[in-house]
This record gives structure tokens, C-alpha cells and sequence, in this order.
């Protein structure tokens, strides 16, 4: 069995248990949901909350160089420490490596499992909330290589060298779903005409790890999704996409993937625009 092509930025339970005391990790457990960090978390991680740190209130990710400067300083990290991702939600880790890797950040890791893969082996967890000692941080200039965006998305329908992913589920892909729930009024529910559907979590073995380089391989090339094109991802608001384009490009070593963040939310509300 073959490695997965950056094999160093995933990390396993044991390394995590091995290093939770050292003073230049910071572990970032991302979550909706406030509660399941306060019921408990792994020994020393920091809460970030995904809809108020992250997303904007319009479900936009807030690419504001301040306000991720202000977001890391707080959270003790400096340019030069090693983040650990992950949380409950299986795209979690994906997310916030991607968001890191669009801000520069040299040192990111992804905990391979996330949460639920730690509490299935009874490490132990911890209740109380990390307050960290403020740092200092040079925030870079969000890369919009890693980005894909509306006109772009757009123009690249029907093109034989580019390929659209869509990863939702297959309920979202068809039409029957409306960011998690069935269409409202004027919502308009399917997907991005000639887009791909491969769910995300395919990705994943049932404890939540990645699967392995063969297998990963088989699913996206027999879904024609092959590192000689260029690889856009999409979802909802950019989260499972952004799990996606981190597989792709890290553990199968695509070098065009890019993530299309405004995904439905922003493709969906545009009038006259084409959906299938």
C-alpha cells in the first residue's frame, strides 16, 4: 500500500497523545455546535466556532486578513507553530487546513479521524475552555490561487480539461435537498450543470480515517476526475469542498485543485444562472 503524497500533514491519534504538552502545537477543534467542545475535548485544543469565526452571516467563509490575524493571535498561534485541525464534523479538518493553507500558514496537519476517531480509543478528553495568552502574527494576503470563483466556475462548463465537482450529498446533487432540507419557496435546488457527484465522506474508511492511496484513486478516477485536469470542488458553503480539494491535492498529489467556496450558496441565488 502506497503512501499518500504529503503523508507528514496527516496525524494520527497516537502522535497527538504523544505530543499534547508540547509548547509549539496548538490543536483547533472547530465546531457548529458550542456543546460538543464544552462536553469535552482533547486535552489543550482551542474552539473555534464555525459559524461566528469563520463564516459570515450571510454562510460566506470571512476571508478578512484582520479578522483571521485577530483569530489566530487569540488562539496562541504564531508563524512558526504546528496546527493540529480537526473536529466532530468529518469535513472539519479539511476546512481548516484549507482556510490556513489560503492564509500561508507554513506548519498545518490534519488529525486523520478527527474527533470521534480519539474518543473511539478512550484518550482522554478534557471540559474546560482554553484561554490563551495572546500572540503576535503576520497574516499573508489570502491566496486566491487556491480559490475558484464565480466567472471562473462559470466559464469552465463543458470544458474537456477542467472537471466540477460537486460534493454533497447525492439528495443535494439531484434536487430533492436545499442545503439539508427540501427547497423552500423561490430556493432552487440541484447542481451546477456537467458537475461530478462524489460525496465527500466516499473518501473515508467507517472509523473516519482517509482511505488509502489505491483506493482513493479508484474512486475519483472512475468518476474521470484525474490529476492531467483541472479539479474544482464545490458544496454547500464550501467546507465539504474544501475536505475534497484537500484530498485531492495532498493525499493524491493533484496539482490543479482549486475550491469554488461560494459553492450553492452563492450559485444558487444568482437569477437566470443555469442549474441542472
Amino acid at each position: 500500500m502506497s503512501q499518500h503524497t504529503h503523508s507528514n500533514i496527516l496525524v494520527d491519534t497516537q502522535w497527538i497523545f504523544e505530543h499534547l504538552n508540547h509548547p509549539n502545537i496548538r490543536l483547533i477543534q472547530a465546531e457548529m455546535n458550542p456543546e460538543i467542545y464544552t462536553s469535552g475535548h482533547i486535552p489543550g485544543a482551542v474552539f473555534w466556532n464555525i459559524t461566528t469565526d469563520i463564516l459570515l452571516p450571510d454562510y460566506r467563509i470571512n476571508f478578512d486578513p484582520i479578522a483571521w490575524q485577530k483569530l489566530l493571535e487569540n488562539s496562541g498561534i504564531t508563524n512558526k507553530t504546528t496546527v493540529i485541525t480537526y473536529g466532530d464534523f468529518a469535513a472539519t479538518g479539511g476546512l481548516l487546513f484549507w482556510l490556513f493553507k489560503v492564509f500561508g500558514h507554513n506548519d498545518v496537519r490534519v488529525l486523520n479521524g478527527g474527533y470521534q476517531k480519539w474518543l473511539s480509543e478512550d484518550r482522554p478528553v478534557e471540559v474546560n475552555s482554553q484561554i490563551m495568552t495572546p500572540t503576535e502574527y503576520q497574516v499573508q494576503t489570502p491566496d486566491a490561487n487556491l480559490r475558484a470563483f464565480f466567472h471562473e466556475v462559470h466559464e469552465s462548463i463543458d470544458k474537456a480539461d477542467i472537471v466540477l465537482v460537486d460534493v454533497r450529498t447525492p439528495q443535494e446533487y439531484s434536487g430533492e435537498l436545499f442545503f439539508m432540507q427540501p427547497p423552500q419557496g423561490t430556493e432552487r435546488a440541484g447542481h451546477i450543470p456537467g458537475a461530478v457527484s462524489v460525496y465527500y465522506e466516499l473518501a473515508l474508511n467507517e472509523d473516519g480515517t482517509f482511505k488509502s492511496v489505491e483506493e482513493l484513486q479508484t474512486l475519483y478516477s472512475s468518476k474521470n476526475i484525474t490529476s492531467d485536469k483541472e479539479v474544482i470542488t464545490y458544496c454547500t458553503v464550501g467546507g465539504r469542498s474544501a475536505h475534497t480539494w484537500f484530498v485531492l491535492k495532498y493525499l493524491l498529489g493533484y496539482s490543479k485543485v482549486r475550491n469554488y467556496d461560494g459553492s450553492w450558496n452563492e450559485w444558487s441565488r444568482i437569477a437566470n444562472i443555469a442549474i441542472e
